[in-house]
């Protein structure tokens, strides 16, 4: 990934081992296989210290497996106020992930911190496997999250060429 990139989107949840890795890396896995791979620099973080160096959880790590995708090298990492002028959207998994990204951020003068399933057509919070152990629900979430949020972004670029 490219840090030149033109699209730059950072996913948050909690504690970064288990739903915003996952989001992470079935986006990666999305714009490769769209062939605009160049186009993005994808990451993710944490909100919280909790579970900072630490990989990711290993029933999320086995779904993502299920659909061949890898997040091998993925450590766990805190989300930082600078991360805010790095990216160019910061896109959280629930709603209390939004409010703790605002605080961490100061606050969010230009909009870009939003939550992943405001892309689909049913706003809400990504299940959370922490509580529930239902990576399976939580994989179908994130998987339509990424995939309304690749076709507003490329709508969005093909809109702005063709307006050239």
């Amino acid at each position: 990934m490219n840090k030149g990139a033109k699209h730059k989107i950072l996913f948050v949840c909690h504690g970064n081992i288990c739903r915003s890795p996952m989001a992470e890396f079935v986006m990666k896995d999305l714009v490769k296989k769209a062939g605009v791979e160049e186009d993005f620099f994808i990451e993710s973080a944490a909100t919280s210290t909790e579970e900072i160096g630490n990989t990711v959880y290993p029933p999320a790590r086995r779904k993502l497996a299920e659909h061949n995708i890898s997040c091998a090298g993925k450590t766990a990492r805190q989300m930082t106020r600078s991360d805010y002028g790095c990216f160019d959207l910061l896109i959280g998994m629930d709603s209390r992930n939004i409010v703790n990204m605002r605080r961490i951020c100061g606050g969010d003068p230009a909009g870009k911190i939003v939550q992943l399933m405001d892309f689909t057509h049913r706003s809400g919070d990504v299940a959370d496997p922490w509580y529930t152990g239902d990576f399976e629900t939580t994989y179908r979430d994130i998987d339509e999250g990424c995939r309304a949020l690749l076709d507003y972004i490329l709508r969005r670029d093909d809109h702005r060429s063709s307006a050239k």
